[in-house]
């Protein structure tokens, strides 16, 4: 009964989206759960914001917790697997697939109604905007450890598993998910090489439509989080979190490194976005970057069928902007999505612990006492 009425609520917010001006469709699964309890007014989120954001428990979320910790036998080296990789190990019962696709609004594409037309067998929905922190305005913030643990337990993920996340583009928000999981302590985690795309291209079988299995775990995932945001009880937790703070900074932690220079800044966006000489694709957010900051466009971590650079191409890359791999590297982008690019062409240059600015240039640049230099 619950699974059906989640399936006729899936296929009226696909009828409904379809019909609507792009600036105006929610996140794909946050607006099947009203968000209106789980933050205050305008001014107050920001107030918030701008404060130093601490990832800690909340007391209010009671938790029942199954974790399991037993041995895993699926294993890959590296930050990326192989579509070939993939499909040799898809049915092993410790392997769990995430179709993680995320598209910039410009692109007018819904992650959600690709995943129905084709996914690869067996994966289910990660919604990187509803999965995401519930008190601030900033798009897809990391969220709280309770909250992360709630959704990926809802989506059926224990700490025994191995995880792979793809995207409909190649290698692009499969990146922001990676780190997400790392970040809460998950390391068996990996992006498949190429995406979506790389496995069809190879021809391997993809399925059309979700069951309703899938739906229902991505809808409850979203609901996890709400109930975690408004002290409500969720349960049972599978996953355990152990968070890992040196992997995301905060804005504060960015001020400071503007006059301490302890860590490299790498900006993942476009030369132009980062010179300053093209708007931001975001109204009222100034056009520029971090003062120090160096730019390698995300793209250059990548060849021509969207799959991660060998290491001595990555490495190149870096050096030709006089980035050093002994020193301590913090990336940032627009949103914190493509800046997990380049950490994770930094890790496989063996530098795993490369911090990634969460709030990017669209909490930078909202600012009105953040340096914004111009080239």
């Amino acid at each position: 009964m619950a699974s059906a009425l989640i399936a006729r609520t899936f296929l009226a917010y696909r009828f409904t989206c379809s019909s609507l001006p792009p600036a105006s469709k929610a996140p794909i699964f946050t607006c099947l759960f009203p968000k209106g309890t789980h933050c205050a007014s305008r001014g107050w989120r920001f107030a918030a914001q701008r404060s130093c954001r601490t990832f800690h428990p909340m007391a209010s979320a009671v938790f029942q917790t199954g974790a399991d910790y037993s041995t895993q036998s699926v294993s890959a080296s590296g930050p990326v697997v192989s579509v070939d990789w993939l499909h040799a190990n898809l049915r092993e019962p410790d392997l769990k697939v995430l179709d993680a696709s995320w598209y910039m609004p410009d692109e007018q594409r819904n992650p959600i109604q690709e995943y129905q037309v084709a996914h690869i067998p067996g994966a289910l929905f990660f919604d990187v905007d509803g999965i995401a922190d519930r008190t601030t305005n900033l798009p897809h913030m990391l969220p709280s450890e309770q909250a992360f643990a709630a959704a990926v337990s809802s989506l059926g993920i224990q700490n025994k598993e191995g995880v792979v996340v793809y995207d409909g583009k190649g290698i692009f928000s499969a990146a922001r998910v990676w780190w997400m999981f790392r970040v809460f302590g998950h390391e068996r985690v990996w992006v498949l090489d190429g995406g979506l795309p790389r496995w069809r291209a190879l021809g391997y079988d993809v399925e059309s439509s979700a069951s309703s299995d899938a739906i229902l775990k991505a809808s409850a995932a979203s609901e996890a989080i709400e109930k975690v945001y408004q002290g409500q009880a969720v349960g049972p937790i599978t996953f355990e979190t152990k968070f890992q703070p040196h992997l995301v900074w905060t804005l504060d932690q960015v001020k400071r490194n503007v006059e301490e220079k302890s860590h490299q800044h790498i900006d993942a966006r476009s030369k132009a976005r980062f010179d300053g000489s093209v708007p931001e694709p975001r109204k009222g957010i100034r056009s520029g970057h971090v003062p120090g900051s160096k730019c390698v466009p995300f793209a250059q971590m990548l060849d021509s069928s969207q799959t991660l650079l060998p290491p001595d191409e990555l490495k190149k890359r870096f050096d030709e902007e006089g980035i050093s791999l002994e020193s301590p590297v913090v990336t940032s982008c627009g949103t914190g999505v493509t800046a997990c690019i380049l950490a994770l062409g930094l890790h496989r240059l063996g530098k795993h612990d490369v911090a990634v600015y969460d709030g990017s240039w669209t909490e930078w640049g909202a600012e009105s006492d953040t340096p914004v230099d111009k080239s």
